[in-house]
């Protein structure tokens, strides 16, 4: 048996302006955005130079979907950015206006620091070593 995980979903209330800021502030690459319906959309985001999991933004479709934007793990880290060079990394978001919550640290595994995205999701952005 061969299995991979293809997509992870990530509620957000407006489409555009998730993908505005995945794609301007992170860098991402915007891989699909396919109409379904007049409120539905196929969108899927990834860091660049990934070939592996992808972000599928899923616009909240209703009052309980749209209290779970920016909390889906209730406070945690939900998300981990692995990335080869961090300070480069680091600095591109500091100056395109990424808010970090936790400044860098080395740590046993690697150097990290805590940002969060426009909705409040907690995201650490790492380099292993």
């Amino acid at each position: 048996m061969k299995q991979h995980i293809a997509h992870l979903a990530l509620v957000v209330t407006d489409y555009d302006e998730a993908i505005a800021f995945y794609t301007q502030k992170l860098q991402f690459d915007l891989l699909e955005d396919t109409r379904l319906s007049d409120t539905k959309r196929w969108v899927r985001i990834a860091p660049k130079g990934t070939s592996g999991c992808a972000l599928l933004l899923a616009k909240a479709a209703d009052e309980e979907q749209q209290s779970r934007v920016g909390d889906q793990t209730g406070g945690r880290v939900f998300l981990f950015l692995s990335t080869d060079n961090f300070w480069r990394d680091y600095q591109l978001y500091l100056d395109n206006g990424v808010k970090f919550i936790r400044q860098p640290v080395e740590e046993p595994y690697g150097t990290v620091a805590v940002f969060e995205d426009l909705y409040g999701n907690l995201w650490d952005l790492i380099e292993h070593k």
